[in-house]
């Protein structure tokens, strides 16, 4: 991959459902905004949260900011409609939940291929499973066009079955070293 580095010091997470906030992600500053369409949004809204993001990633309007939407998992009712709709919207790169394997990854690459997503759109992914962090090595190096991997902490926690935080009443955070697959480096 040698696409140049871009700050991401901050990520907002936007429903697709509430039309009022992807106006305002316009002029909030942050380095990238994500317009979600799944966790976000009750099952009744979310064709209609569909539609709320294309038309926002196609009117513009956010300046220099990232723009990402995150897709229903691809074995959802709404998965496969989720992507193709991002796939031509206009968004930097595509957000898929649920993601297990490098194969997933490669699907995903083939669905947007399919669907007309341009050679310049990114793929970013969630790893909130178990099976996801075993096989992150091979996710990481799945397909050119990943370029994100985001840690979906409070999944993962669920899935691990970790007890909850009492200071936050969700699940303890998960947290540790991560391994880029590179040499070790020592300070």
């Amino acid at each position: 991959m040698n696409d140049p580095l871009r700050p991401r010091r901050s990520v907002l997470y936007m429903p697709g459902s509430n039309t009022r906030a992807l106006a305002k992600a316009r002029e909030l500053p942050c380095d990238a905004v994500i317009m979600d369409l799944e966790d976000a949004v009750a099952p009744d809204a979310k064709k209609t949260a569909r539609d709320n993001v294309v038309d926002a990633v196609r009117t513009g309007g956010y300046g220099a900011r990232e723009i990402i939407v995150r897709i229903n998992g691809i074995y959802t009712e709404w998965g496969e409609g989720d992507l193709a709709a991002a796939a031509v919207s206009g968004a930097d790169a595509i957000l898929c939940p649920k993601i297990d394997t490098a194969a997933q990854i490669n699907k995903v690459a083939d669905m947007m291929t399919i669907n007309g997503a341009p050679d310049t759109q990114k793929i970013w992914v969630m790893a909130e499973t178990p099976r996801a962090i075993i096989d992150i090595d091979a996710i990481a190096g799945a397909e050119p066009r990943l370029a994100v991997i985001v840690m979906g902490t409070s999944d993962l926690a669920k899935a691990l079955r970790l007890p909850a935080d009492p200071g936050t009443n969700g699940p303890a955070a998960v947290s540790g070293p991560v391994h880029t697959g590179g040499p070790e480096r020592r300070s």
